[in-house]
């Protein structure tokens, strides 16, 4: 119940803007600039007690505590390593950025190509931090991670061996912004180790909040020159490099001075009239600063002798600086891969840039209630989380025909926290996405969690590749106005997982999670005394006694006698909670006990639940299973949003994830007794309850 709270609190603070770029989340509570002012106060240096260097800080297998790869760690500061350290020496550059001993190349990568870009860099690396003025033996960082900015402190203990670094230094030796950066980046995830093994997309993410999307070039789509176009447009960041088949090809020069296995970016795009027909170029970054490409629109190549003067002199600047023109066609024969970071709005402060607009949901798949695995599982397929975009407006320059313009969407899928896990033994999941287009007759329904029937009847119309266990997956569609229902999985379903799915769009999209609503209709007969049969009369006044008052020990004894002679159902008995709960339900009178009048609606009530059961049992093995449980509160009158859904499994589903029926009936009284509750304390119907802290007791101990 504690951890339902918490995760409240945080959705509401979320709501708040905790978590945006200029209001980021204190990771573990730690600020910055109050623990600086204490040690400068104090005259100590930091000492981060919530990751202490300390071989746990390194990490649990190969860098664990009694492996021969962590024996002779001593961990120091800067300062014990040399006699004037720098945070960044010159501005941040690629020298800065060598790899230790620690398989996180795929890290190093994207922090070299923050390198790039001095306005992201410094969102990520804020300036102003020194081993001279007010140094105090702590830093931080800015990373973001799953929809939010968090700002994780460090101290700059770092682990060395023979007076070396270990892991992520510069090449110099004196500049420590990098490997202070990894340090950061390790607490978040919980140790070094955790960062072993990835790809730069997952870095690019980290460091911009924007969503990657990757392009084999050998199978490039046929609109890959106008995606770049848009993307440079809208400040995207572009990574390219041409893939080794060797080790020994790694930085390897081509005839043509091209780098293999290198990182360069895409600065450019022009298109320029050659000799009578347009040649598309693009202007390509080395981030060495030296060794330039030498074939066609190379620095004073020919080909700049047959196009317009004034273009020549804008384009062609002749300067050994690392950056050159290509033309389209060479660029696809020569880089392999192609990577996009596109940026968030939140990201990007320039006003003439054409920025995406995002949204993003935080959801999760779990055990008995979300977790429904890939289409091959159509009995539990369509309990996974669902989400609904509607796209209104076409683009600008969209490229389907004029009478059924295209919008552009990105829809990138990440799950969460795996890295934390890796200690506990658990990997990344296998996680997809599939789209399907909305019909006409459920269009503007949101409250509507659409069931089996209509995933065996529609097929998606996009999809992410093959499930993949990457952190993240995203791809790029082009499609018709209209609603389109996503639908984020797993692929083998019982799998628990946490996720964020964002949907990028070039222009405003609405997007909300469908079956969001909470509300309750359930069966309420009305009875009258009068009404009342003699025999049912006979039997209640027989069961209660003298008083003809019912208690919860009474009806505990009726409802284990009556349910312990079917054969139909499953049941342990009813506990005395569960009776105590039913009375409570019906006695408006508080004595405790339930009359005539009221026994026998509890009575059709219990009928009606039965009648329910049954009916979703549809195995006939006497219980439900957790899954199906969706389906009998819609029977019921009840419609649950995912958190409550997930919350009902947790409390009544046993751990083969089946309810028999006095679980499911001590549910739906329950539901209907905090439905109740919350609707009489809602006295001006706005949804809103506030209470006292002795008034949330008594209501919570009812």
């Amino acid at each position: 119940m504690a951890s339902v709270a918490i995760k409240l609190a945080k959705e509401k603070e979320v709501l708040e803007g905790l978590g945006s770029q200029g209001n980021a989340v204190k990771y573990l509570k730690q600020d910055f600039e109050v623990l600086r002012k204490q040690c400068l106060q104090s005259g100590t240096l930091f000492k981060d007690e919530e990751f202490p260097a300390c071989p746990s800080a390194l990490g649990y297998k190969d860098l664990g505590p009694y492996s021969p790869k962590t024996q002779g760690i001593i961990w120091k500061r800067p300062s014990e390593l040399i006699p004037n350290p720098q945070f960044i020496v010159g501005g941040a550059t690629r020298t800065d950025i060598r790899q230790g001993a620690l398989g996180d190349c795929w890290l190093l990568a994207a922090i070299a190509s923050l390198t790039l870009d001095q306005e992201i860099l410094e969102r990520v690396v804020p300036p102003n931090q020194s081993f001279q003025k007010d140094y105090a033996g702590i830093f931080h960082f800015q990373i973001w991670q799953y929809g939010q900015w968090v700002d994780v402190v460090v101290d700059d203990r770092l682990p060395t061996k023979n007076g070396q670094l270990l892991f992520l230094h510069s090449e110099e030796g004196n500049e420590f912004w990098s490997a202070l950066l990894e340090k950061a980046y390790a607490k978040l995830n919980g140790s070094y180790e955790a960062l072993t093994g990835g790809s730069p997309l997952e870095g690019f993410e980290d460091f911009t909040g924007g969503i990657c999307e990757s392009y084999d070039l050998r199978k490039a789509p046929p609109n890959l020159y106008q995606i770049i176009e848009k993307g440079l447009q809208s400040g995207s960041l572009f990574g390219c490099s041409i893939d080794i088949t060797s080790a020994a090809e790694t930085e390897a020069i081509t005839r043509l001075k091209l780098v293999k296995g290198h990182a360069y970016s895409i600065t450019g795009a022009e298109e320029v009239n050659y000799r009578g027909r347009p040649e598309k170029l693009l202007r390509i970054r080395n981030p060495w600063g030296e060794v330039e490409w030498t074939g066609a629109w190379s620095d004073n190549a020919p080909e700049w002798n047959y196009i317009d003067p004034k273009q020549k002199s804008a384009l062609d600047k002749q300067a050994d600086d690392g950056e050159f023109w290509m033309s389209f066609s060479d660029f696809q024969k020569q880089f392999t891969r192609l990577d996009i970071c596109n940026l968030t709005p939140d990201t990007l402060t320039s006003d003439h840039l054409h920025k995406w607009s995002m949204t993003l949901f935080n959801g999760n798949w779990r055990r008995g209630s979300t977790a429904g695995g890939c289409q091959n599982y159509p009995a539990t397929y369509w309990t996974n989380p669902q989400f609904k975009i509607r796209l209104d407006e076409p683009d600008d320059s969209h490229e389907g025909s004029v009478s059924e313009p295209c919008c552009t969407v990105l829809v990138g899928l990440m799950q969460k926290n795996r890295r934390r896990e890796k200690r506990m033994g658990e990997g990344l999941l296998s996680i997809g996405y599939s789209m399907y287009q909305v019909p006409k007759e459920l269009e503007n329904q949101t409250d509507v969690h659409l069931g089996r029937d209509f995933f065996l009847t529609n097929r998606p119309v996009a999809r992410s590749d093959t499930y993949v266990n990457l952190r993240g997956v995203s791809s790029r569609f082009q499609l018709p106005q209209g609603e389109y229902l996503i639908v984020p999985s797993t692929f083998e379903p019982f799998k628990d997982g946490e996720f964020c799915l964002r949907v990028f769009s070039e222009k405003q999209a609405k997007a909300q999670e469908i079956g969001d609503t909470v509300a309750a209709h359930p069966y309420e007969p009305h009875v009258e005394d009068k009404e009342i049969d003699s025999e049912f009369k006979s039997l209640f006044q027989k069961l209660s006694g003298e008083d003809c008052e019912l208690t919860a020990n009474e009806l505990q004894t009726i409802l284990n006698r009556v349910i312990s002679k079917r054969r139909d159902v499953k049941s342990d008995g009813f506990n005395i909670n569960t009776c105590r709960e039913m009375i409570s339900l019906l006695d408006n009178d508080g004595t405790g006990t339930l009359g005539l009048v009221q026994f026998k609606i509890l009575w059709m009530k219990i009928q009606k639940y039965l009648e329910i059961y049954k009916k979703v049992d549809t195995d006939y093995s006497g219980t439900i299973d957790a899954h199906e449980m969706r389906n009998a509160l819609k029977e019921a009158g009840f419609t649950l949003n995912n958190k409550v859904q997930q919350s009902i499994v947790l409390r009544y589903a046993c751990s083969k994830l089946t309810i028999d029926f006095d679980g499911f009936l001590a549910c739906m009284i329950r539901l209907e007794t905090l439905f109740k509750m919350f609707h009489t304390l809602d006295k001006d119907k706005r949804g809103i309850v506030q209470l006292s802290l002795a008034e949330w007791l008594c209501c919570a101990l009812v």
